[in-house]
């Protein structure tokens, strides 16, 4: 059962207080009225959502005042509550500090892993949109409701990127809210409830132009596009209102976004720092000298301005970006109330609602890769097929009505093998693809580049007769180019190739300066498998497929 803190010093919540710290790490002086910093001493490690690494420059200013450093640990959403659940983060870990606690919650045994939890800002899922489109729609009138939203989606009269739902709380949030402001009842959706909500979500999924495995690589990816006014920019972004107001704070946007709040509701992350259970009197001491620091009014209203959070303690005046305009209200949509819910409707999205993938993996199959590294590479993709059954295997398996291409490479690129996963009874077609992983040889040079030519062919020529999925392409080499084309040779060329990005996996001694220009000249994004694991690698761009 969570457990909120009590006040760890009353005056934290009187106003009127002066800035907590001067801005560059060094903390002032507290605010007259609100008492002494409480004290702790050495680290406090946490395993944290991704976006909250933008609250560096705070934490620094809370070393300097409690005497105990905050050492963040980025985790996505599934991964972060699987370590939760397993015990693995009480080892490693002395708290957790997600978006929300509320899908941790859902799993049995849950309660019995945590402790106290502080909520330390707020921020909504909402709806972001280039103003011109949002008056061509209306919106800057009237407050739509998701419904409207679904409907102006499906019949694409905007487009917008969202967070993958099993990577991501803000996608997961976004597809709570919205399936439950269509399902009309006001109540916590059931499993039940899903399959008749099919069509109208498919809409609303129609619209969705730009994946991503977090809301920070999304707001990037949508900065970018929209710099660059290419035919594959978006209208706008389903994110946390901190994320889509930073972007508006930014410079970055050719044309700011209208924030939307949808009439019928939104789901608001909380943040709460939530102490693991079984810590030492140490830790809850550091602890709570860090939560009270978080929570003193001065600081909430740094926080408010750095990062665009909304304040977790009561009657602090927002800022007049915050909405919506008018003082309209923000009613909370329910949240599933079991595990069975929340569940089938994370894999309802990959296989039923979103538009489907295709992914194209190029395979180093080179002399260098024999031994533990071919292995590791059989079970990354294996894993892919079901054959991982853990949390976040369950929910980055290759997907219903996804296609999927293996292109291997040594001297030269090999043969192309295409898997086209059915919408259903898709057992036997995974089975395939698992069946080719365990097939695979190595011997040879490395043609990287060739390859890479190769996948770029086959996703414009496919795109061609199906241009209605999300493309993306994987790399995976351990070493430098030996054969074939050179980097000098794919950069001349990029502009002439279909527009795909490129996520490279870094492994063994590829060339990582190389693998970085890849994925940015593609839009493409770079994953780090030397110090982790590969099957890990793997799973984690499946959040941007």
């Amino acid at each position: 059962m969570r457990r909120f803190a009590v006040a760890l010093v009353a005056a934290t919540f009187l106003l009127g207080a002066c800035t907590g710290s001067d801005g560059a790490g060094t903390a002032a002086k507290p605010g007259e009225t609100e008492g002494p910093y409480l004290k702790g001493s050495g680290t406090l490690r946490v395993l944290a959502s991704s976006e909250l690494t933008d609250l560096q420059p705070i934490l620094d200013a809370a070393r300097q005042a409690t005497g105990v450093e905050v050492k963040l640990q980025a985790t996505g959403t599934l991964d972060g509550v699987e370590n939760v659940v397993s015990g693995n983060a009480a080892k490693n870990y002395d708290a957790i500090w997600f978006a929300s606690n509320r899908y941790l919650q859902l799993h049995p045994g849950a309660g019995d892993r945590i402790g106290t939890a502080t909520k330390v800002a707020t921020s909504p899922v909402v709806l972001g949109v280039r103003e011109t489109v949002a008056k061509q729609l209306g919106w800057t009138d009237h407050r739509p409701t998701w419904s409207e939203i679904a409907v102006a989606a499906g019949e694409h009269k905007f487009t917008y990127g969202m967070t993958n739902p099993a990577s991501s709380n803000s996608g997961f949030s976004a597809l709570v809210g919205v399936a439950a402001a269509l399902s009309g009842t006001g109540a916590a959706l059931n499993a039940d409830q899903i399959a008749p909500l099919t069509p109208r979500l498919r809409a609303f999924f129609a619209g969705q132009n730009l994946t991503s495995g977090s809301s920070g690589w999304l707001a990037d990816a949508f900065a970018k596009n929209a710099a660059e006014k290419n035919d594959h920019a978006v209208d706008g972004l389903v994110n946390y209102e901190s994320v889509l107001l930073s972007l508006n704070a930014s410079g970055k946007l050719p044309e700011k976004l209208t924030i939307v709040y949808p009439s019928d509701g939104v789901v608001t992350a909380d943040y709460p720092l939530t102490l693991l259970a079984g810590v030492n009197e140490q830790t809850r001491t550091n602890y709570a000298a860090v939560a009270d620091y978080l929570r003193r009014p001065s600081v909430q209203k740094e926080i408010m301005a750095k990062t665009w959070r909304r304040p977790a303690v009561p009657n602090l005046q927002l800022a007049p970006d915050f909405g919506p305009k008018g003082g309209g209200s923000l009613p909370e949509l329910p949240f599933p109330g079991k595990l069975e819910a929340a569940n089938a409707l994370i894999g309802a999205f990959g296989d039923d609602l979103r538009k489907p993938a295709r992914t194209i993996y190029v395979l180093d199959l080179s002399g260098s890769m024999k031994g533990e590294r071919i292995e590791g590479l059989k079970g990354a993709l294996t894993g892919l097929t079901g054959a991982d059954t853990s949390l976040s295997g369950q929910f980055t398996r290759f997907n219903g009505r996804e296609q999927v291409l293996m292109i291997p490479f040594s001297t030269k690129p090999g043969q192309v093998s295409r898997f086209d996963v059915p919408e259903d009874n898709f057992q036997p077609t995974l089975d395939q693809i698992r069946g080719y992983a365990g097939g695979l040889k190595v011997s040879g040079d490395t043609a990287i580049y060739d390859a890479l030519f190769v996948a770029f062919d086959q996703a414009a020529a496919l795109a061609k007769e199906d241009p209605d999925r999300f493309t993306s392409i994987v790399l995976l080499t351990d070493g430098e180019v030996t054969a074939g084309a050179r980097l000098d040779a794919f950069k001349a060329r990029v502009p002439q190739l279909a527009k795909v990005p490129v996520f490279t996996i870094l492994f063994g001694e590829g060339n990582v300066a190389e693998m970085q220009q890849i994925a940015d000249l593609t839009g493409g994004k770079t994953f780090d498998a030397r110090t982790g694991s590969l099957p890990g690698a793997f799973k984690e761009i499946r959040g941007y497929q």
